[in-house]
């Protein structure tokens, strides 16, 4: 739920913009200036009947600005377990999960897959109940979660797609338009390490970004790709049985934190 205090810094905003001073907030209140200054000041001081009267001062109401306050609260980017059992417990709820997640109207998800208008509309609500999307009239949503929602790496959804897509996905030749496959090996510090798999988060973030202004275009312009990233330790399992064993005691104490030595007395 979003603080007291960034509602009360969302008002100040908001009587910026309606070029509003203290001194006409309390003018129109009745109150004395500093009465509304410490009003401001004390974060968390202020009764639902003073948000009340400062609404009215600003032509609004406590419904529009608590969707302002709840625009202003940072997306997820893990669902619980307890939401991903649920989503991946119907495959249908799943494919209306990853509509949402690629932002798909209520009218796409209908044209491009078997789902009857109630069908879509009963897994909406489902989501909107996860509180994955806040569900609008007319089947219209918002997302709750980033576009770059993280699966849990070992969750529910993550094991569904590693026995029954991936093996679907890697079977593709990536020799089409716009396609690339790479598989780079190579021994990293683990200060390089960080910054590439920040780096790798940002190229997500931009691809999320793109398809975002991309919907704009007519369908006939657009493609639907799938990006793919993965970075860790790791030594191809046909190759393990070939590493020597002191090789790879010395590849465990590099990766391993150091112990601590004895203090002697």
């Amino acid at each position: 739920m979003p603080s007291t205090r960034t509602l009360l810094d969302l008002i100040k905003l908001e009587l910026k913009h309606a070029q509003l001073s203290y001194a006409d907030l309390a003018r129109e209140l009745g109150l004395s200036e500093s009465s509304i200054k410490r009003m401001f000041a004390q974060g968390g001081e202020m009764p639902l009947s003073r948000v009340d009267e400062i609404c009215r001062v600003l032509k609004t109401d406590f419904a529009e600005l608590s969707r302002k306050v709840a625009a202003t609260q940072p997306l997820r980017r893990e669902l619980s377990l307890a939401q991903e059992r649920a989503v991946v417990a119907d495959p249908k709820l799943l494919l209306v999960a990853v509509c949402c997640l690629s932002q798909w109207s209520f009218e796409q998800m209908t044209a491009m897959y078997r789902l009857s208008a109630t069908e879509a509309t009963r897994h909406l609500a489902e989501l909107d109940r996860l509180g994955i999307i806040e569900l609008r009239p007319l089947n219209r949503y918002k997302l709750q979660v980033a576009k770059t929602l993280r699966w849990r790496p070992q969750g529910p959804v993550m094991q569904f797609f590693r026995e029954r897509v991936m093996a679907d996905y890697f079977a593709g030749g990536f020799d089409g338009e716009h396609e690339l496959l790479m598989l780079v090996h190579g021994q990293l510090g683990h200060g390089m390490a960080r910054e590439l798999t920040e780096r790798l988060q940002r190229v997500a973030d931009d691809f999320a970004r793109q398809h975002l202004l991309d919907q704009k275009l007519a369908d006939a312009e657009k493609r639907p790709y799938t990006l793919v990233m993965g970075m860790r330790s790791w030594l191809f399992e046909p190759f393990r049985h070939l590493q020597r064993p002191e090789t790879a005691s010395q590849r465990t104490s590099i990766t391993s934190p150091p112990k601590p030595e004895a203090r002697k007395n």
